[in-house]
Formats: structure tokens, C-alpha cells, sequence
């Protein structure tokens, strides 16, 4: 699958418990499965638009030599957004059952390691060498995301088949496991190479982003104001960064330095602002009182946004106003769907897109799933271009939302 050069998915974070299922009861937050699955299906949708031609420039990205933003610039921080709404009660629901913070921990790491081990997979998929790997890249890949359903999926509870479920999870990670281990490419220089490590797909970005944040928001969560104050240092890290003040956040590693420049991290961090406005009393109680603070919040993010044009716009080179702008506009996005959905509890019109948004992280991978087994067939790629080819993208999104549906009926449902 061509990817979006976004630079999700995932979150992909689910609110109660996952990457992620939903809390049940009166309290639960449908607002913010929907999002998720609003958000997964134009994530669909522009990806599969990126390879029709013939299309006006805002229905693709920018390129990073040009200062703008299009809707597809956006679906990226969007998932990061919703990681930011998810992790305050995600940790929450964890420490009500009475787990431990080295507990909380053990958890977010391994989720951390586990979207970083599936963006790798992700990335690195077509540049496998069939000759030096054993198996084409498309049967690679195939394989890897195979042990990775059969290791993370959410099996029934049953006594009966306890021990064919923990093979069916062993047998996904030893494949895994075999998967990586025989990977090779031809590096640059001609020789045989493992795993390239420069890119590491969204998926990717979204664990190292979730990590990050985690570390700076789990120590000091007691601390109502202390997300903002977060917000405010990640901005001024991300504009010092952009203006060249400092220059070692570009050029550590994501696992020595995994904020980055701030960018990726501020947007989870506006969606943890957001989360305290629409999520908790303690900021504002009522309705009104909550879309005004939303309102308040998505003015100062579009303001800063506006002071730090000179930076640059650009989803490429991660500027603060790119962020800044794609924050506010998940913000009044997110407004506008707590309004219909949690206020007024119009929520038939999404009966399309909450499989996806319950059922994220397999509904992320199906497009990938779909073309290494059956892109190649020549009768699914018939336009190409043109008003036909978006056409052609509608169809394969509601495809895929169509399997996630049936999946997760089928109780076929990933969880890290």
C-alpha cells in the first residue's frame, strides 16, 4: 500500500483500554469513537487518492518547498489529537483497577514498542530483497502483520480453549519474530542490509509521540493546568527548533530524544487540553461552559498559529503553525461531534464508521492487508485518474470500512 507521506494511525488510542476498546456504560464518550473512525476513513481515502492524477492541489499534500496546508495535511495530527483525548482516561481506567504507576508504565512502553514494531514492519515492506529475504516484500509483509493479528487479537474468554488461543498468540509472535529475522534489503552501497530505521511510518511516530507525552504528562496528571503549561513549552520547543535556535532536536534519534522537535508531541498534547475541558468537571461543567473553553482554546491555537507564520507552513517540515492550526481545527471538530453525539445523541448517521473507530488498529492495517494480496489484480486499478479515480478511492474506503465491520462483528479485534 502506497502510505500517506504523513511523517497515523493510530491513534489510534482508545479511551477505556487499547489502541483501543471502548468503556462501557452511561459515561462512555461516543464522541470520540467517532472521531477516530471519521478520522481512519479519510485516512482511507487520501491515501488511496494519492495515486490518482489529474486532481486540484488540495486534494493532495504539499510539497515541503511550499508554505501550506491542505485537508490531507491534517489527518495525521488528527490521530495525534485523539491520543491526546484517549490517554487521560486510558490511564485513568488503568489505575482504577488498582494497578501500580511501574505497572502504567510496563504497559505504555510496551504499547510504545509494539506501534513502533508495526510502523518498522510498515516501512519497510517493499524494500525487502526476495532473493536475499527469502519470500517478495508483499509476502513479507503479509506474513509479519499475520503473527502480528494472531499475537494482539483480543481473544474470547473461554476456559475450553485457553491453551489453542495462547498457541495461536505465541504462534503470531514466533512469526514475528522469524519475519525480522530474515528480513534483508540492498543498502546504498550495495550490500545486504537489515532493517531500515529512517523512517518509521506512522505507526511509528504515533508510539514514539505516545511515549514521549506519556513522560511528561503521567508524573504531573494531578496538575490541572500542567497539560497547557506542556503545550506552551512544546511550542516554544517546536518554533525555537524551526527558527534554528537549537538544532539537536532534528538529529537525535526518536529513542534518545523522542519529542523531536515538538511538533507531533504538542498536538497530543492539545488533545489532553481538550480532554480536560470536555472530559472532567474540573475546568468546566456545563455544556456552554465547555464549548466556550473549547472555543477560547481553538482561538489561541489559530492565534499563536497566525504569530508563527513566519516559520513556515508545512506538514513536511513539521512547523508550529502547521500543528498549531491542524490542533485548533481538531478541537472544534471534536466541539462539534461531542455536541451532536454526547449532547443531543444523534449517532446513527456514524453506524459507518464506529467498527472502525472501536476496531482501529486492524482497520488501519487492512488497506495494507488488501494490497499484498490482491493489489496486483489488474481489474481493481481501472481509472487511475480523474473524477473517476476518486470514485474508484469511495469505493475501496467504504470496502475496507465494510471489512472492519464485518470483522469486528466477527470478534476479530486488535488490542496492544
Amino acid at each position: 500500500m502506497a502510505t500517506a507521506n504523513t511523517d497515523p494511525s493510530p491513534s489510534v488510542l482508545r479511551h477505556g483500554e487499547r489502541l483501543a476498546p471502548s468503556t462501557a456504560g452511561p459515561s462512555r464518550v461516543v464522541s470520540i469513537d467517532i472521531f477516530r473512525g471519521l478520522t481512519i476513513l479519510v485516512m482511507i481515502f487520501v491515501n488511496d487518492l494519492a495515486g490518482v492524477k489529474d486532481l486540484p492541489w488540495w486534494t493532495y499534500h504539499l510539497p515541503g518547498n511550499v508554505n501550506g496546508m491542505t485537508y490531507v495535511d491534517m489527518v495525521f495530527p488528527f490521530f495525534l489529537f485523539i491520543v491526546g483525548i484517549s490517554l487521560p482516561l486510558a490511564v485513568r481506567h488503568r489505575l482504577s483497577k488498582n494497578e501500580s504507576i511501574a505497572g502504567l508504565w510496563v504497559h505504555i512502553i510496551a504499547r510504545s514498542f509494539a506501534l513502533v514494531v508495526l510502523g518498522i514492519a510498515l516501512a519497510n515492506g517493499e524494500k525487502a530483497d526476495a532473493l536475499l529475504t527469502g519470500v517478495n516484500g508483499n509476502v513479507w509483509l503479509l506474513l509479519t502483520l499475520v503473527g502480528a493479528i494472531l499475537f494482539w487479537n483480543v481473544y474470547p474468554r473461554s476456559h475450553k480453549y485457553s491453551t489453542v488461543f495462547k498457541g495461536m498468540r505465541a504462534a503470531g509472535l514466533l512469526l514475528m519474530v522469524a519475519m525480522f529475522a530474515i528480513f534483508r534489503r540492498t543498502g546504498a552501497d550495495g550490500h545486504a542490509a537489515w532493517l531500515d530505521f529512517s523512517y518509521w511510518e506512522i505507526l511509528g511516530l504515533i508510539g514514539w509521540t505516545y511515549l514521549a507525552v506519556s513522560i511528561l504528562y503521567i508524573p504531573t496528571r494531578r496538575w490541572r493546568w500542567a497539560p497547557l503549561a506542556w503545550l506552551v513549552c512544546l511550542v516554544a520547543l517546536n518554533a525555537a527548533s524551526l527558527a534554528h535556535w537549537i538544532t539537536f532536536t532534528a538529529k537525535l534519534p526518536y529513542y534518545f530524544w523522542p519529542w523531536n522537535t515538538g511538533c507531533f508531541c504538542l498536538l497530543t498534547m492539545a488533545g489532553i487540553v481538550t480532554s480536560t475541558i470536555f472530559l472532567s468537571d474540573s475546568l468546566a461543567a456545563t455544556t456552554k461552559q465547555k464549548a466556550l473553553w473549547a472555543f477560547a482554546f481553538a482561538a489561541a491555537l489559530f492565534l499563536v498559529g497566525w504569530l508563527l507564520t513566519p516559520l513556515g507552513i508545512s506538514k513536511i517540515r513539521a512547523t508550529p503553525t502547521w500543528g498549531l492550526y491542524s490542533a485548533g481545527a481538531a478541537t472544534l471538530a471534536f466541539l462539534a461531534l461531542y455536541w451532536v453525539c454526547d449532547v443531543h445523541k444523534r449517532v446513527r448517521w456514524a453506524a459507518i464508521v464506529k467498527p472502525a473507530g472501536s476496531n482501529t488498529l486492524l482497520t488501519y492495517l487492512l488497506p495494507d492487508l488488501f494490497f499484498v494480496t490482491l493489489g496486483g489484480l489488474a481489474f481493481l486499478n481501472p481509472w487511475g485518474h480523474g473524477w473517476q479515480g476518486v470514485m474508484q478511492s469511495l469505493i475501496f474506503t467504504m470496502l475496507i470500512l465494510g471489512i472492519s465491520a464485518i470483522l469486528t462483528r466477527s470478534k476479530l479485534r486488535m488490542q496492544l
